[in-house]
């Protein structure tokens, strides 16, 4: 479903990252995790078109992004690191244009809209206007709006900003439905322990390079640690002195 292919992307001499090849299948939920600073947004933007990589090729769905990014496109729902509304549309209104902006026909795009503000619990504050909802609506508005075609790709970059304790469990009870589905989800965050609860595999980005990819206990076995947490290891793999010696795991 989704493919890296020795995907390189550079700032001038800054390299943000490098030779990521990667493959992510059908109904996996992948967690992408890394310091400040590691290339995960990069990684995040080129797939989902907002950059396009200095090298190599990224295709979702069997459609090269940077070719045919139209065709990508359609089969992409995308939740950014900070939401990013219109102010003077209600949330409603937001709702049906992201419906337009996909073609959906009037009447599915109806009981999809209707489908989604039931399950982000939105129906209080669906026809109030974007400006005045707080941080936490305007993420599960990102949310609603980003499922309302049934893409089989969801790419979330630090998803839960913003979100109460039920609002996050809300997102997890639907990621984990929906990858049961066969949608495939691609998630960068820094909560390790939802990381370490729902994703298939993690990977771990350490100065634009992916330094590990697995599973938690393939990570735990690598080095060599027992009945570690993911925040333990990751730590651990991150920690200065590793990412100064360019220490494997």
């Amino acid at each position: 479903m989704i493919e890296f292919a020795h995907v390189t992307r550079t700032y001038g001499p800054k390299v943000a990252v490098s030779d990521l090849t990667l493959a992510i299948p059908r109904g996996e939920l992948f967690a992408l995790l890394g310091p400040n600073g590691a290339g995960k947004t990069t990684t995040i933007r080129m797939l989902v078109g907002l950059l396009q990589p200095s090298r190599g090729t990224i295709r979702v769905c069997d459609n090269d992004v940077v070719r045919d990014p139209r065709a990508a496109h359609l089969h992409v729902g995308y939740v950014p690191d900070e939401p990013c509304l219109y102010d003077k549309l209600t949330g409603r209104e937001f709702l049906w244009f992201i419906a337009d902006m996909f073609g959906m026909p009037r009447r599915l795009a109806g009981s999809r809209i209707d489908r989604e503000i039931e399950h982000f619990e939105l129906a209080d504050f669906a026809d109030d206007l974007c400006e005045s909802c707080s941080l936490g609506m305007r993420q599960r508005l990102v949310f609603a709006a980003s499922l309302l075609h049934d893409p089989d790709v969801l790419v979330l970059d630090e998803p839960m900003v913003g979100l109460d304790p039920r609002s996050v469990k809300i997102v997890k009870d639907l990621l984990t439905e929906r990858t049961r589905e066969g949608m495939t989800v691609f998630m960068s965050t820094h909560t390790l322990a939802m990381a370490e609860e729902l994703a298939d595999r993690v990977g771990i980005m350490v100065r634009g390079q992916l330094r590990f990819l697995g599973t938690v206990p393939e990570l735990r076995e690598q080095m060599s640690l027992e009945a570690t947490s993911l925040e333990q290891l990751y730590l651990e793999l991150t920690s200065p002195r590793r990412r100064a010696s360019g220490d494997a795991p």
